[in-house]
């Protein structure tokens, strides 16, 4: 199984969308920081995850979260 999740910094009201097997574990990798991009705005929460069977679809998902459309979804849907 694979997961889109979206994390959130709530000292720098930033989103954060990936994809990983164990979004636990992806968790404390940001919370260390140990990702590079995400490093400079801890802590993180997970605040949405979505599963899937693949991998090819769970990178569709992360994709569209990360366009434009998915952006306005997130909003709509979120709240973000």
């Amino acid at each position: 199984m694979y997961y889109v999740y979206i994390i959130y910094s709530v000292d720098f009201d930033r989103y954060y969308v990936g994809l990983s097997s164990n979004v636990s574990k992806r968790l404390e990798a940001h919370n260390l920081g140990a990702v590079k991009s995400s490093k400079a705005f801890r802590p993180w929460e997970v605040i949405h995850t979505e599963m899937f069977e693949t991998r090819i679809e769970a990178r569709k998902r992360e994709k569209y979260f990360k366009s434009a459309a998915g952006r306005r979804w997130r909003k709509n849907n979120l709240g973000m």
